[in-house]
């Protein structure tokens, strides 16, 4: 089911013209990222911000929930607040595809000018020995 999620949300992004490009970097640009004050969101599930911990900082605002369903509107009136279109944003997920799909979207389809996307997601992040914070 979160294929087919994925899939969907993929070829919505791809039927428009692009606005902007999604940029895939790694977790040196995302330290940088983080560390000018660029909203780092984490479209993980809470059950899997419970096992691996968060990047301390991001934003925690699922996307697709256990059977890979979403709701656009309730996620981006809930984004809106911490990042606006005009601003830079940064998607994390576990290992960079479905936060590549959401970048897409926000860059797409959604008018967000500056996204980037973890491309290798929390799991190289902290493969890397990076920290994480207990989710609560």
């Amino acid at each position: 089911m979160l294929k087919l999620a994925l899939l969907v949300v993929l070829t919505l992004a791809i039927s428009t013209p692009a606005r902007a490009e999604v940029s895939d970097i790694g977790n040196a640009t995302l330290e940088q990222l983080l560390s000018n004050g660029v909203a780092v969101i984490d479209i993980r599930r809470p059950d899997e911000w419970i096992q691996t911990g968060v990047i301390e900082g991001s934003h925690l605002q699922t996307f697709f929930d256990e059977e890979g369903r979403y709701d656009v509107r309730a996620w981006m009136a809930a984004i809106v607040p911490i990042a606006a279109s005009d601003k830079p944003i940064v998607l994390i997920c576990r290992s960079g595809g479905r936060s590549a799909a959401v970048s897409r979207l926000l860059s797409e389809r959604l008018g967000y000018q500056r996204v980037y996307n973890v491309h290798e997601g929390i799991l190289q992040w902290i493969a890397e020995g990076r920290p994480t914070v207990p989710h609560r």
